[in-house]
Order: structure tokens, then sequence, then C-alpha cells
């Protein structure tokens, strides 16, 4: 995965650079997400989507009036499952990431925790602040996340 999306990023220019760890986060994260939209619309009622076709609706009206609104909940789980995604990743960061030394909160907390002097309580709170993005995400869009990993997951 890694060489294809370098030599990629070093034939449009953004070898190195912020935008092409973006391109690379979304098109690492395109599959996953059409995964879980897929799921979630399987298990939507194919009765209403036949109702809005037999009433003369189009493929992008079904979609945009039914479906659409109704995608909250999955979008949700995409968004936290992407941010949860990127702010762990260290792989994309170290390979596409620039000159700079990228390095995560969390491998940082490690580096610092495995060398030099044990001082838990900056150990500790290093720990508290890198979680606490995550934390929050999940706090604020928590209910979204099971109901939208729970719709996509059984047919009934």
């Amino acid at each position: 995965v890694l060489i294809p999306m370098a030599m990629v990023l070093g034939t449009l220019g953004l070898a190195g650079s912020v935008p092409g760890l973006v391109l690379v986060h979304v098109v690492y994260g395109i599959g996953f997400t059409t995964l879980y939209f897929r799921n979630y619309y399987a298990s939507f009622p194919t009765e209403l989507i036949r109702a809005a076709q037999i009433d003369g609706a189009g493929f992008f009206r079904i979609f945009w009036r039914i479906l659409l609104p109704v995608s909250g909940p999955i979008a949700v789980v995409s968004v936290i499952w992407q941010f949860t995604n990127i702010w762990n990743d260290f792989l994309f960061g170290a390979s596409f990431g620039g000159t700079s030394q990228p390095m995560t909160v969390a491998l940082n907390n490690l580096v610092q925790s495995s060398t030099g002097v044990k001082e838990y309580n900056v150990h500790f709170a290093g720990a508290i602040l890198a979680a606490l993005p995550t934390l929050l995400v999940y706090i604020v869009a928590g209910r979204y996340f099971v109901r939208g990993l729970m719709a996509g997951s059984v047919k009934g």
C-alpha cells in the first residue's frame, strides 16, 4: 500500500505535504466508509424505495429525499471511525508527512515514559490529554455511534 501511494503522491506533486497526507487518509478511509454505508442501506426497508419508485421518483430523488435524511447515524459512525484512525495513525504520518519528525501523542508518551526519570504524574497527564479528543468525540456522538453500528448489522 505504501509504495503505490508514494508513487501517486510523487506524480501528483503532493509528496511530503499535508494535502498529500490528507489525500492518503481520504483514499484509505473510502473503502471502510463505503462498506459501512452499504450495510446500513441494505438494512433499509425496500418497501419505502419501491413506493417512491411507484410514485415516479428517480434514483437521485430517492437518495436525496429518503435515504440521505436517515443517514445521520452511519455518517457519525464513519466520522468517529475515521477520526480515531487518523488520531492514532503513525505509519502514514511517518511515510508521507514530510521532513519533520511526525509522532502521535500516544507514541510520544510511550517514548517519554520508557526513557529517563519516571515521572508518573506527567505520564498519566499526557495519557489523559492524548485520549481526551477521542473521548470527547465519543461522548458527543456516542448515541449515534451505537445506533449506526446496530442499524447496519442486523437485517430484520
